[in-house]
């Protein structure tokens, strides 16, 4: 499998945190050159056969060898082509499927940077039983750059001193937790996942942490883990306060047609604005690829394909900075201008102004919603009811509805080579209630797996048929994420993207180098996750 990069300019970027960004008016010389190194490895890991079976502490820390000893090796590689930070993934240590006690052999005491200084490679007599964060401390210091790994944390929890506290019945909690070296080796960074997936070895931390820390070459990075991104907190969360360049180890299996992970992390760099720096797990029996280093207006990814070699696959990229302390309050990049589409006159522009950036914009009456083009029919996707429409001639548009909830397609078709792939657009607004629980609201072109509608919505990964289009929907949240994933897992960027006061998200896109598999408007209402 080939690397693949794409760099290709916005019009207007949809986004949500413009609100809080600075704006470009009146402003001095634009800094240029701000840029950084960042890698991400995809980590093809060695697991324990049998995760229910405690290990001592000694088989333990054998096992986390292997994988630290590969760790050592790509932290090599990413050190001799100038990464200055780099990230592996969740789970990349130990592995998965433990139980609580099961995973007990492989848990170390990851002391609060906040509350202590602490070089684990140069002080490693201060803490005991800490072999693991010895070791990434060591390779950080040696190689010289930030290092972020995942592993499992073993915490004190006040249960007979405060029976009233959330501490579990064992008296300790056990997380799910990144951690970042400096490039001395000092400890400067610790974050509890606060969304875990099914992840019986680990706790939920009692409140949801905001964890920062600061660069010396690109400024503020923000801290979350794999099922986080799809949340408010930790996420939009760190976002909302301004960090514009976020952290993502994760262990994704991949859902398409929505939620490959290529796909959403792209589309949420892309609706939020922000760098996100996504290292994944490589298995393919857990449908486990895909990682990439993400901007507003690129992406160095990976995607494996069936019959690729299950190996590690280590990413290196220069991005620009856009943490806007570090590259000055009132200055953005000549390249970040362009991207956003600044203008100090239009009303229209796309980008969030502060006097029109609404959580929850007014839902659509009745009488406002336009009638589907045809008729309609539902299926499944994402084990959510999509209403869906066919789109039945080479150009044309249609109108789909989930309620008050209304998406608009215009599109011409360009097939191949005499195809008869069948297309549908799909409109759902409700909450996801499968393998996690979120209120969405969602506009998707997708491809169908068969001739048949009901394939409509079922796991696609190639197509033959071209498509220009402009997708359009009205949201009753500004938490949008646009996605445009061609054939073989290839993501497009799409040509423009705008956004208007009254929640309406449009995107526009053409010139497909490949099929379209999916184009998706995924809307976050997480206003309503808990109703």
């Amino acid at each position: 499998m080939s690397l693949r990069e794409e760099t290709m300019f916005l019009l207007v970027v949809v986004v949500f945190v413009s609100c809080s960004l600075m704006s470009a008016a009146g402003q001095t010389e634009p800094v240029l050159d701000s840029s950084y190194v960042a890698a991400v490895y995809e980590h093809n890991l060695i697991l324990n056969p049998d995760p229910r079976v405690p290990l001592s502490r000694l088989a333990a820390l054998q096992h986390m060898q292997k994988n630290l000893d590969i760790y050592e090796e790509q932290t090599a590689r990413a050190a001799e082509q100038g990464a200055q930070i780099l990230v592996f993934p969740e789970d990349g240590l130990q592995g998965f499927n433990f139980s609580r006690l099961s995973i007990s052999g492989y848990l170390e005491t990851v002391p609060d940077p906040q509350q202590e200084s602490w070089n684990p490679c140069t002080e490693p007599d201060k803490h005991n039983n800490t072999e693991v964060l010895q070791r990434l401390s060591c390779m950080a210091r040696r190689y010289n750059l930030y290092l972020v790994a995942n592993m499992a944390d073993l915490q004190p929890c006040p249960l007979k001193t405060d029976p009233s506290s959330s501490c579990p019945s064992d008296g300790r909690w056990q997380f799910n937790t990144n951690v970042v070296f400096r490039s001395d080796g000092l400890l400067v960074a610790r974050y509890h996942k606060h969304n875990p997936y099914f992840e019986d070895a680990f706790d939920t931390p009692p409140q949801p942490e905001i964890i920062t820390f600061d660069t010396p070459f690109a400024g503020r990075f923000g801290l979350i883990t794999c099922f986080d991104i799809l949340f408010h907190k930790p996420t939009v969360t760190l976002v909302e306060k301004g960090v514009r360049q976020l952290i993502f180890p994760t262990a994704w299996m991949n859902q398409l047609p929505l939620l490959d992970t290529i796909q959403f992390n792209k589309a949420f760099s892309l609706g939020a604005n922000v760098t996100l720096l996504a290292a994944n797990i490589r298995k393919d029996d857990l449908i486990m690829t895909g990682s990439g280093i993400y901007t507003p207006f690129s992406a160095t990814y990976h995607h494996a394909q069936k019959g690729d070699p299950e190996e590690g696959r280590l990413l290196v990229a220069r991005v620009p900075v856009l943490d806007p302390v570090w590259v000055g309050q009132s200055v953005a990049t000549e390249e970040e201008r362009v991207v956003r589409g600044e203008s100090t006159s239009s009303t229209d522009s796309g980008f969030c102004h502060k006097e029109i950036c609404l959580d929850s914009p007014p839902p659509e009456t009745a009488s406002s919603v336009p009638s589907s083009s045809s008729a309609t029919f539902v299926s499944s996707m994402m084990h959510d009811p999509f209403t869906f429409v066919l789109l039945n001639e080479t150009e044309g548009e249609v109108n789909v509805c989930d309620g008050t909830f209304c998406c608009h397609l215009q599109y011409q078709r360009l097939p191949q080579g005499g195809s008869k792939e069948l297309y549908a657009l799909g409109a759902f607004a409700g909450t996801h209630i499968v393998n996690g629980r979120y209120a969405v609201q969602v506009c998707a072109l997708v491809r169908c797996a068969g001739s048949d509608v009901s394939s409509c919505g079922q796991e696609v990964e190639e197509a033959e048929s071209k498509m220009d289009f402009l997708l359009e929907g009205r949201f009753g949240t500004r938490y949008v994420y646009p996605s445009v994933l061609a054939s073989k897992l290839i993501l497009e960027q799409p040509e423009h993207l705008e956004t208007a006061a009254d929640g309406r998200v449009t995107m526009r896109h053409s010139n497909m180098t490949g099929g379209l598999v999916t184009a998706c408007l995924y809307g976050r209402m997480y206003h309503l996750d808990n109703e």
